[in-house]
Parts: C-alpha cells; structure tokens; sequence
C-alpha cells in the first residue's frame, strides 16, 4: 500500500450512503465491459478483414501479456486487498489473492493503449471508447472496494508498458522481415 491510498480508497470506495446506482454501475462496468470488449473483438476476429484479423491479434497478444506479467508480479509480490486489511467495503464477493496489480485494469489498458496504437486516424472514437472503458473499469474496482487506487494504478502501467512492448516487437519484426525480403532481390556481387 502506498501513502496515498487510504485517502484515495476513502475517497473512491462505496459506503452505506453511496448512491446505489453508483454501485451497480461500478458492478456492471466491473462485471460486463472486460467480456463485451473480448466478445467485439471475437466478432470482428470472424467477420474482419485479414488486416483488422492481424491488428486484432496484436490486441490479444497484448492483453495475454499483461495478464501474463500481472500474474507474476502476484506470484512474487503477494499484497493484500483493502477487505483483507478491513478497510472500506467490499461490494461483490473477491477472494483472498493478492491485489496488487489489478487484472482488470492490465487487461482493460493493454486494450486501449493497443488499440491507441492499432487505429488510424478515421477511427479515434475506438481510442475514446476504448480509454473510458479501462478508466471506468479500473474507478469500478476501487469504487466496489476489492483494489487500491495502487493495484489498479500499477495494472494501468503494466498494461500500457506491455501493449506497447507488444506493439515495438512487432514493428521491429515486420521492418525486419521487409528489409530481408527487400534485399534478397539485390545482388551485392557478381553471379
């Protein structure tokens, strides 16, 4: 925990005078926005073009990746949830794993930092939609009281740095392939 999440979870987190359409909205964004956002994506995976197919690939592969390196910051860095401090209230039921950093917001901003970096110009409204969508799902997990504003602080740089990793590997592969495909039509010498 670090020194400015009790204030922030304080904050942030869902009380008894909360309004409860606030706290079904964070339920809902919680709950349905990660499964309606890999659901787009399965459709377009079917019914894409082979450029949308390839660029939506790279969508996964950076989500698998945050999630990927997420799962061993857990493994070798296990910090307790707010519920298990007995901090604030917990608004759905959340084991005792550990919290830090937040799958969700791995997966929610390695989505909109891919798509950030997958869409042209034409199309900023998925980049829009897609950095709402990971801000409220990460205000959900603090709001519903099963993270700190660190867990999902520290999903949201894990998801970026690795859709951008991703994203880098990619293009020094493909600028790779490109450059060898180029040459190999060229003789340096005589036949």
């Amino acid at each position: 925990m670090l020194f400015f999440d009790p204030p922030v979870y304080a904050l942030l987190n869902a009380d008894a005078q909360t309004w409860p359409a606030s706290i079904e909205a964070a339920r809902l964004a919680s709950a349905w926005l990660p499964g309606l956002a890999v659901g787009a994506m399965a459709l377009a995976l079917w019914r894409g073009t082979p450029a949308l197919r390839r660029t939506l690939a790279l969508l996964l592969l950076s989500m698998a990746a945050a999630w990927c390196v997420a799962r061993l910051m857990r493994w070798g860095w296990p910090v307790p949830r707010p519920a298990q401090l007995d901090m604030g209230m917990q608004w759905i039921a959340h084991g005792t794993r550990a919290g830090f950093p937040s799958m969700h917001a791995c997966g929610a901003f390695a989505l909109a930092q891919a798509v950030s970096l997958g869409c042209t110009r034409h199309r900023r409204i998925l980049v829009w939609l897609a950095w709402g969508a990971a801000l409220l799902v990460a205000w959900s997990r603090v709001h519903l009281g099963v993270h700190f504003p660190s867990d999902v602080l520290g999903g949201a740089i894990v998801g970026i740095c690795c859709a951008r990793a991703v994203w880098g590997l990619h293009y020094r592969l493909r600028r790779q392939l490109l450059l060898r495909r180029g040459l190999r039509g060229f003789s340096l010498g005589p036949a």
